[in-house]
């Protein structure tokens, strides 16, 4: 799975779905789809992360107590 950083708009590729999906963590491990080589595993926070449509994640992946 493919989001995009807010701030540069950067592709990352979700390395562990159930990580992002887990309203417990505030980060996710991804990969940046920057240049023609892969790129090292780096730790994104959620909040700063977005669909490539532009759409915010949906709240229950990031708040713990949502209902």
């Amino acid at each position: 799975m493919f989001l995009q950083t807010k701030d540069t708009q950067d592709l990352i590729k979700i390395v562990d779905f159930e990580e992002l999906i887990d309203p417990n963590k505030d980060t996710v491990h991804g990969k940046d789809q920057e240049g023609q080589e892969e790129q090292e595993t780096d730790i994104f926070k959620k909040e700063e992360l977005v669909f490539p449509s532009g759409e915010s994640l949906p709240r229950c992946w990031l708040d713990a107590n949502y209902r």
